[in-house]
């Protein structure tokens, strides 16, 4: 666990931490309800619409689900499957679900976040078919395992664990079959800032050092030093959400630092306005002709405060370098 900060209980800013995920899988329901994009899975996480969310919310919602999985898909279809994905604070995510239905599984793809949500998350996959049959489709033996605050099956993995403990994460991926020798691709979303400098700097070098062949996702805040950014670090402050990360979300170039000091060869870095400008226009379009959006410069700073930093270390020379927006 983190060392508790002097004027902050620790317990208490987990629970903050934890409550984020709720927040962000009820805007992406929300989004999916008005047609942003397709998810067959959410809605056995989240089973009502819950109240309005305001147009540039879902576009913003809509930019970071498409362009993370723009550059995930692109990964996984560079290494034709032959690769493993590491999802890091997790939450209520449903990639595997995406995935298996469009044929795309990697070899394993395992799922980490604090074991509270990961017993809320398997309780969902236990209690309901629609999230149970497609895990069992893929899975050969008869080895499957399924307690309380773990799940593994042949191709997916739901962990239990503390990202800051990395020693005890490198344990638990072992544990269930993670191979380090396998192309891997890990992926985070607004989780290194809630953890201080060192930690997540720490999780970034375990993962240069684990994997020779490997690409990193981080979407997170950025440009966090002007007005806008500070209003924001006040709004989740009033909910004791502190960024205890925050320095390292001042820049694009600060977000690529962190990634290239900590032993990744390569780092690029774009604002999600710019991930939005790059997006398949047709979609873009069709998108945004879903609801009036009065506040487009409410918009354009909200993608101006959020970026996608993907860094990557490609010993079998597939080409990892390559992708990008």
């Amino acid at each position: 666990m983190a060392a508790r900060q002097p004027f902050a209980d620790a317990d208490t800013a987990d629970e903050a931490v934890r409550a984020t995920c709720d927040d962000a899988t009820t805007c992406k329901r929300f989004a999916t309800s008005k047609g942003y994009w397709k998810d067959s899975s959410l809605q056995y996480f989240v089973r009502n619409v819950g109240e309005r969310k305001a147009p540039e919310i879902n576009r913003g919602y809509y930019a970071r689900v498409q362009g993370v999985n723009l550059l995930l898909d692109a990964f996984l279809k560079k290494t034709q499957g032959h690769c493993q994905v590491i999802n890091l604070g997790a939450g209520l995510d449903t990639t595997f679900w995406r995935l298996q239905e469009e044929n795309l599984l990697p070899r394993k793809l395992f799922e980490v976040d604090f074991p509270t949500v990961v017993a809320r998350k398997i309780h969902h996959i236990k209690t309901k078919p629609p999230l149970s049959k497609p895990i069992i489709d893929v899975h050969s033996t008869d080895s499957l395992l399924l307690e309380s605050h773990v799940l593994d099956s042949d191709r997916f993995c739901i962990i239990g664990a503390d990202l800051r403990d990395v020693p005890g994460l490198d344990e638990k991926l072992r544990r269930f079959q993670l191979d380090p020798e396998l192309p891997t691709l890990l992926l985070s979303e607004c989780v290194l800032v809630y953890m201080t400098p060192s930690q997540s700097s720490s999780l970034v070098h375990w993962a240069a050092q684990t994997f020779h062949t490997a690409m990193f996702i981080n979407y997170e805040q950025v440009n966090m030093s002007d007005r806008f950014g500070q209003v924001m670090i006040e709004n989740l402050q009033r909910r004791r959400c502190a960024l205890a990360g925050v320095e390292l979300c001042q820049s694009l170039d600060s977000q690529k630092e962190r990634f290239l000091r900590a032993g990744w060869d390569q780092a690029n870095a774009l604002d999600m306005m710019a991930v939005y400008s790059v997006l398949p226009q047709d979609d873009v379009a069709r998108i945004e002709r879903l609801e009036f959006l009065d506040e487009k410069e409410l918009l354009q700073q909200l993608l101006q405060h959020y970026c996608i930093c993907w860094a990557t270390k490609d010993r079998l020379n597939l080409g990892l370098s390559q992708l990008a927006f």
